[in-house]
């Protein structure tokens, strides 16, 4: 089955064991070394370990699209902040009566604003399946409608860029304003519960860093499965010679639409990982300058490698919470820098010193388009 034929892959292989090393090496240096020893890890910084994979796996989600499909998208932060509102509102709705102002049904800021009633797109949000389902299509619908508009006028190249970052700046502008419904510039926060486990212990946040490992590790799977296929190989085939590409009959836009999409769907579920672990989200999330750092993630890591997308968002990251303590007005300074060293030196990333012959994911873009329209 070709879902699960990346898994016969060495380098998949490779990337899970070392994910799920990392990973039970969090929980171990937590739960069995006690608080003051050398090799404890508080649950801060299982905490923070966890954002990074959330990270992690929307610079999965960048890559896939613009790695192997070659669409440069400046937006992507969007469906991650899509994605979580609709974890936002679940949270929300699980409050209740322990809110600020007590009110069963109404959220702490639509009390504040007097709101008297639930807005119909809030309805299905106390209920976890309905929400986590919004997680998925909500991303889902939006890339939809923009891809297909924009795929079918075959828009592309800096002009395609430019209405994807377009894109996230309008819905920026749209949830900053308080009629809205979300929250405006605050967004939400204060939350309480997730399917019944307080957010505030020890035990749930570490359940949550295993959860968005373990999405993590489903995502590269799902993006190793789609590049490996057929499907994969005439992504790469639009990439390098779309015209060739339509020329011998394939329907470039229903695959570039099918992709973005579930690039999307991928986004949406990192940004719903990590809003409970955030504790907050709000309209800067759609920030551009945000999509336009993942971007940078994705460059410095190694495009069309997923794994080097992975790489990238921990380094820069962890670079970023470690500038920002020391030097907080010098971390862009410290990242433009970051971006020039790997652009002028490395070239293909991070993932470019690996030796040629442990790169399996590294497709020839000189016979691919070829194999994939024989």
């Amino acid at each position: 089955m070709w879902l699960t034929r990346p898994l016969t892959e060495g380098s998949t292989r490779l990337f899970l064991g070392l994910l799920a090393a990392a990973m039970t090496a969090v929980v171990l240096m937590h739960l069995v070394f006690p608080e003051g020893h050398a090799l404890h890890m508080s649950i801060y910084t299982v905490t923070l370990m966890g954002k990074y994979l959330c990270y992690a796996l929307l610079a999965v989600a960048v890559d896939l699209v613009w790695g192997y499909l070659g669409i440069l998208s400046l937006g992507h932060g969007a469906f991650f902040a899509v994605g979580g509102y609709a974890m936002g509102m679940y949270l929300m709705r699980q409050i209740g009566t322990r809110g600020e102002y007590g009110h069963p049904v109404l959220p702490d800021f639509m009390v504040f604003l007097n709101w008297d009633q639930l807005p119909w797109y809030w309805h299905g949000f106390d209920m976890a399946w309905f929400a986590f389902l919004m997680v998925l299509l909500a991303p889902a619908a939006l890339a939809f409608v923009f891809g297909y508009l924009a795929f079918r006028s075959r828009v592309t190249g800096v002009y395609l860029s430019i209405m994807t970052q377009a894109l996230t700046f309008a819905l920026m502008l749209a949830f900053y304003r308080n009629e809205m419904g979300f929250g405006g510039n605050n967004g939400f926060t204060d939350f309480k519960d997730l399917l019944g486990f307080s957010l505030l212990t020890d035990g749930t946040r570490l359940g949550l860093f295993i959860a968005t490992g373990v999405a993590l590790a489903i995502g590269y799977v799902l993006c190793r499965a789609i590049v490996t296929s057929k499907l994969g190989r005439v992504s790469v085939a639009c990439r390098d010679a779309e015209a060739r590409t339509r020329f011998l009959g394939y329907r470039v836009e229903r695959v570039q639409l099918f992709i973005f999409v579930v690039s999307a769907m991928l986004a949406g579920v990192a940004g719903a990982l990590y809003v409970p672990q955030a504790g907050i989200i709000n309209p800067n999330q759609f920030s551009p300058i945000f999509s336009i750092e993942i971007v940078l993630w994705v460059a410095l890591g190694g495009r069309a490698t997923l794994y080097g997308a992975v790489i990238g968002a921990l380094v820069v990251n962890y670079a970023k919470s470690v500038f920002t303590g020391i030097m907080p007005e010098a971390w862009l300074f410290a990242l433009g820098g970051l971006f020039v060293f790997v652009t002028v030196f490395l070239p293909k990333g991070i993932a470019g010193l690996l030796p040629k012959k442990k790169r399996p994911d590294d497709d020839d873009s000189d016979t691919t388009a070829q194999e994939a329209t024989a």
